[in-house]
């Protein structure tokens, strides 16, 4: 072993030796913060509930206890963060429901969500997707629970339940699909004639944010993934692997609303990868058909009866109508509702 190689070999070892020890010590600071401000929430809320003038308390007090404790000990004791630990006392009652998995950060976001079905969701998939405060945010703001919700066009109790108890199960193909996709980092403009080598090539631009709208497990294989049958070349747009799944993911770009024939181009696609790309150890190819509209009539009779598992969504290049989409979900809510009744 020559000198240059020994001192390679010894400033790896020494980077990877701090690089593990920063970690561990971000883990045990992250861990403390969380369990102090559970505990700083749980203090006040005590406090209030033993005043009998509890709005005034609340009011009076908080603003005391901001200024006192920013004067000790510096940033982070603001009226307005003070207010998050008294509420996330009161969200997480039990300690040990709080995972340390997350940042204050993302608790702070989370807070913010009322609906206990819907925080419990993003809170688990922020833990199982490992996302940045930033990935969560985006994905809060672009509803990505209600598209989910709305994605096989209803929504019911059973699928309200298990998002909010387990995040995004991937158990079967249609588990990991979404109705509408959203490119919004894409920074197309709205109505504007797209071609589809322009869409798949910004995607490529921007593979890091599509494998995060695509969701978890999602790795990418390449673009114009040469398929050839009677001498004849043919090209599939996108291709994934998802890990989780254990499967191909070929993904079809369309600028034009969905039409039958391209079901059965992707429908070939599929045939060919189970016969001559999948090993032992695959499952059986899925397909994805991104496109600008589809009617639901004319999509299940297109769809219907294959033997291969083929899905068509549409994509909006513009975070779609927060308000409308959870009107959309409140509405099919509402009808099991009466169902139950």
């Amino acid at each position: 072993m020559n000198d240059l190689t020994y001192t390679t070999s010894m400033i790896q070892e020494i980077k990877e030796l701090l690089s593990g020890a920063r970690q561990r010590v971000a883990v045990q600071v992250n861990t403390e913060l969380l369990s102090t401000y559970w505990n700083v929430g749980r203090i006040i809320v005590e406090h209030e509930q033993n005043s009998h003038e509890r709005a005034v308390y609340g009011k009076q007090t908080l603003k005391a206890l901001s200024k006192e404790l920013t004067k000790e000990f510096g940033k982070g004791f603001s009226v307005s963060n003070i207010q998050f630990m008294r509420r996330f006392y009161q969200t997480y009652q039990i300690q040990q429901t709080v995972s340390v998995k997350l940042s204050w950060s993302h608790y702070c976001e989370l807070l913010t969500i009322s609906d206990d079905d819907k925080r419990s969701f993003y809170e688990k998939e922020a833990i199982n997707s490992g996302w940045s405060i930033r990935e969560m945010k985006r994905q809060i703001a672009t509803s990505l629970y209600e598209r989910l919700l709305l994605s096989d066009g209803k929504a019911n109790k059973e699928k309200v339940l298990a998002l909010a108890e387990k995040g995004i199960e991937m158990a079967q193909p249609a588990d990991m699909i979404k109705d509408p996709y959203v490119f919004e980092f894409l920074g197309l403009p709205e109505n504007k004639p797209l071609m589809e080598s322009d869409l798949e090539k910004a995607l490529v631009e921007q593979i890091e944010k599509f494998l995060l709208e695509l969701g978890r497990g999602f790795m990418f294989v390449g673009t114009q993934q040469r398929v050839t049958l009677n001498n004849t070349h043919y090209y599939v747009d996108m291709v994934f692997y998802n890990k989780i799944l254990r499967a191909y993911v070929l993904i079809e770009l369309k600028t034009v609303k969905l039409m039958p024939e391209a079901v059965g181009q992707l429908n070939m696609y599929l045939n060919y990868y189970a016969a001559e790309v999948n090993d032992e150890h695959d499952n059986p190819p899925i397909g994805i058909i991104l496109c600008t509209d589809k009617d639901s009539v004319a999509a299940e009779y297109a769809l219907g009866g294959l033997a291969n598992n083929i899905f068509a969504s549409r994509y909006v290049s513009y975070i779609p109508n927060k308000e409308q989409l959870i009107a959309q979900v409140e509405a099919v809510l509402q009808e099991w509702h009466k169902e139950e009744k």
